[in-house]
């Protein structure tokens, strides 16, 4: 029988002999007779993730409770606790107090103040949010137009060609409004998913108008993010210094607040203005461009792909302290090269995950995971299975989960507020739903998430110990308006560079 605890649905499954192989019929009357027996005592069997009206009610009230807290501590009580703070552990059974933005405590049966708002997370695996270290999130109006697109590194068709339809074609096109839209659904999409933090490596910084719509739409999103400023359109190099100087002071002049500033200017006189900003620095090096002397690197730098690196390479980021983030479905998809974990980890550099761009692939980041996973468990049995006396050894669920959270954080320099259950940092916590279907029953907890697990599991989503979803929906947010809202930026860059809508996508193939 479901039964409701403080807004949660908890469920119980009975096992299914699958190989007994039942008929229709048998199965039709095993579950007639199964509603009959569920009538008989006066309750009704549900569907994973299907909840009464008095539950949902209960957890509408409970949500009122939470979206009007003003401070009031939050527990979250008895969940499957996943730290990723080694100092802190793991808990099969255990409670996270929050009060305010912070984490106070992490650990079983957590004394709590007696006003606490307590959030029964029993059944329900607890951890940090996912942070993606590379997005570019104005594109995502342009969702899966160019999911055929390639990189130029061999010829394609124009159509076909990344650089030439978003960089040439769609960019040059957009107004702000098309921006803040964007940066809106993507930030809102990724907190729906469980990316709690972005470094949303911009590049459509054609006015300041364009920067600013960005910054809002990143705002009105309340996600938290690392704001890359990569100046682009006229006088572009003439206007980053005065852009960036601008942009601290108007926007980040605060380091208390979930907005931070990124750099993604590529010469030595902008690395150094945005290290006298404070500005930590996103470059991509796909390895086809020189890297910069050792002695202009450092900890602050954080270099995208990396795909094809040479050992020169991989040697300064590792003795400059760098930070690497890897897209590795794009990377395989767009003809970026095969992704570099592997280098990285021989390296002694943990990498962070990205997502890059949605106008080629999801920003769901349980698939960014699993293509992490597979990806380099794939090369490294292949050395294993020749034998090779060096081969690699396997990363793990758990290591892929690190990649995706205190990793990520490290990369975008938040790893002081975020990336584990730490108490004292700020609370990030994504409550993921183990009793569904595609799930249970739960075994293993880093594995169900990296390897079973997809966007539907996630039941709610706090930001700096906000609600920001939940029961699996996003609190205060009109979906279907900003579609609207979407799908008319879209429209309005269609027409504007008179680029065909083909939904069978024959305008991506030549």
């Amino acid at each position: 029988m479901p039964k409701r605890e403080s807004g949660h649905v908890r469920e119980a499954a009975e096992p299914v002999d699958a190989s007994r192989g039942p008929s229709e019929k048998s199965r039709r009357g095993f579950l007639k007779g199964s509603v009959g027996l569920v009538a008989g005592t006066a309750a009704a069997q549900l569907l994973p993730g299907q909840v009464t009206a008095q539950q949902r009610g209960a957890g509408a009230a409970l949500l009122d409770r939470l979206t009007s807290a003003n401070g009031r501590p939050i527990l979250l009580k008895d969940g499957i606790v996943l730290s990723m703070d080694r100092q802190v552990g793991d808990y099969e059974k255990a409670d996270v107090l929050i009060q305010g933005k912070q984490i106070v405590s992490v650990g079983p049966n957590v004394a709590a103040p007696a006003q606490a708002i307590v959030v029964n997370a029993a059944g329900m695996i607890v951890m940090p949010g996912m942070i993606d270290t590379h997005h570019h999130q104005y594109q995502t109006i342009l969702r899966g137009i160019l999911a055929d697109g390639i990189l130029p590194r061999t010829p394609s068709p124009p159509k076909n060609n990344y650089n030439s339809v978003i960089g040439g074609i769609f960019t040059p096109a957009y107004l702000p409004e098309d921006a803040l839209v964007a940066e809106l659904l993507a930030s809102l999409s990724q907190i729906s998913d469980g990316v709690t933090t972005a470094v949303d490596t911009s590049q459509v910084q054609l006015t300041p108008e364009h920067t600013d719509a960005c910054i809002a739409g990143l705002k009105e999103s309340g996600r938290r993010a690392l704001f890359t400023y990569a100046s682009g359109g006229r006088d572009a190099a003439a206007r980053f210094p005065v852009e960036l100087a601008r942009l601290r002071k108007q926007y980040f002049s605060s380091a208390d607040q979930l907005l931070t500033l990124g750099s993604g200017g590529g010469t030595p006189d902008q690395w150094k203005l945005s290290r006298s900003l404070g500005a930590p620095i996103i470059t991509h090096n796909g390895g086809t461009t020189t890297m910069p002397n050792p002695e202009l690197m450092g900890p602050d730098n954080e270099y995208i792909h990396c795909t094809r690196l040479d050992e020169d390479g991989w040697k300064r980021i590792a003795d400059t302290g760098g930070k690497v983030s890897i897209a590795p479905a794009i990377e395989m998809q767009m003809q970026h090269g095969l992704p570099p974990f592997q280098q990285a980890l021989d390296h002694g550099i943990r990498p962070s995950l990205s997502v890059d761009v949605e106008c080629n692939m999801t920003a769901d980041f349980f698939t960014i995971m699993r293509s992490a996973f597979t990806v380099q468990r794939a090369l490294a049995n292949e050395r294993l299975m020749r034998g090779e006396p060096n081969a690699p050894a396997l990363i793990t669920c758990r290591d892929v989960i690190e990649f995706a959270t205190i990793d990520g954080a490290r990369a975008a320099h938040l790893d002081s507020k975020v990336g584990s259950l730490t108490p004292g940092k700020e609370a990030d916590i994504v409550v993921l739903a183990a009793n569904r279907i595609n799930t249970f029953p739960l075994n293993n907890v880093p594995g169900a998430i990296v390897t079973l697990m997809d966007t539907s599991n996630v039941e709610h989503v706090f930001i700096a110990g906000k609600v920001m979803k939940w029961q699996g929906t996003l609190v205060g947010v009109d979906v279907n308006r900003l579609r609207l809202r979407a799908e008319k930026a879209r429209d309005g860059l269609l027409a504007r560079t008179k680029f065909p809508r083909d939904l069978f996508g024959s305008c991506c193939i030549g």
